[in-house]
């Protein structure tokens, strides 16, 4: 068995990354829908998600804007979310312990709920002010 790691520094936060998003990368509902977004630019959307990680866990400020914006004209819905955070947990659980582990996990969810609250606020009353 895996020796879990501790969420102290930055390479914690890169291997959380990278290792989330390899299983995005090759998931049937989810891989679509990033790909068509990041067009393969990966390497720059994973240095984006190093930040915003960072920012959140490690209280080192690299991370600016607005984690939402990029996400308000996706085509995607609670399905998605589930499968996002299923996947994030997995990941936090068998990589990491620790409490920067369960903040992480404590931080998904609620962005995951906050994320889907907006989305069906802006479609129910079919405004659209982040196109």
């Amino acid at each position: 068995m895996q020796k879990k790691e501790k969420i102290e520094g930055i390479d914690q936060v890169r291997i959380l990354v990278d290792t989330f998003y390899g299983k995005v990368k090759s998931d049937p509902l989810l891989a679509p829908i990033f790909e068509e977004r990041i067009k393969g630019e990966w390497d720059k959307h994973l240095d984006k998600m190093y930040r915003f990680w960072q920012t959140i866990l490690l209280e080192e400020h690299t991370y600016y804007g607005s984690p939402f914006t990029p996400h308000a004209s996706l085509p995607v819905n609670e399905e998605h979310f589930e499968r996002w955070l299923e996947l994030f947990k997995a990941t936090i659980r068998e990589q990491f312990d620790g409490e920067k582990a369960k903040e992480a996990i404590w931080r998904a969810e609620k962005m995951a709920l906050m994320f889907q609250a907006k989305l069906n606020y802006y479609r129910k009353n079919e405004i659209y002010p982040l196109k």
